[in-house]
C-alpha cells in the first residue's frame, strides 16, 4: 500500500468524523441518535435479536447495548421477547412506533446525504457506497 494513500485516507477521515461530530451537535438529523438508530435499523433489517448479538454486531460490551435497548424499550420502540427455553433470556423485537420513528429518522438522514452528494454523478454514489461498505467490513 502506498504510504500516501493511506495518510491521505487517515486524515480524510479524521475531517469526516470531525465534521459528523459537529453536524449532530450543531443540527440534529432527525429525532433518534446514532445509538437508537443503528439498534433499530438492525432489528428492522435482520428480526429479534439479544443483547449479546446486538454487542457483538456494533464490537460493544453488553451493558452498553443493554442500557441502549432499555431507553428504546422504554420510549415504545422496542419490546422484550422472552426466551422459551431460559427464562432469564430475552430478544428485542422493533414495535411499529419503533419502525415508524426509524422510517421517519431514515428519510431526513436521506434528505441530508442527498443534499451532500447533489453534485456526485450515480456512478460516484454507488462507487462511493460499495467503498464505504468495504471499509466498514474490514473491521469483521
Amino acid at each position: 500500500m502506498d504510504e500516501q494513500s493511506l495518510k491521505d485516507i487517515e486524515l480524510e477521515l479524521a475531517i469526516l468524523i470531525r465534521r459528523i461530530t459537529s453536524i449532530s451537535s450543531e443540527k440534529r438529523v432527525g429525532t433518534l441518535d446514532r445509538s437508537a438508530y443503528l439498534l433499530l435499523q438492525q432489528l428492522s433489517a435482520h428480526g429479534s435479536a439479544g443483547v449479546k448479538a446486538l454487542a457483538d454486531e456494533f464490537r460493544l460490551d453488553i451493558s452498553t447495548v443493554s442500557r441502549q435497548a432499555a431507553a428504546l424499550e422504554q420510549k415504545g420502540y422496542v419490546y422484550k421477547i422472552p426466551d422459551p427455553v431460559d427464562g432469564r433470556a430475552f430478544s428485542f423485537q422493533i414495535t411499529d412506533l419503533g419502525a415508524k420513528e426509524l422510517a421517519e429518522h431514515r428519510k431526513a438522514r436521506l434528505a441530508r446525504m442527498k443534499h451532500l452528494l447533489k453534485d456526485w454523478t450515480d456512478e460516484e454514489c454507488q462507487r462511493f457506497g460499495q467503498l464505504l461498505s468495504k471499509f466498514n467490513q474490514s473491521y469483521n
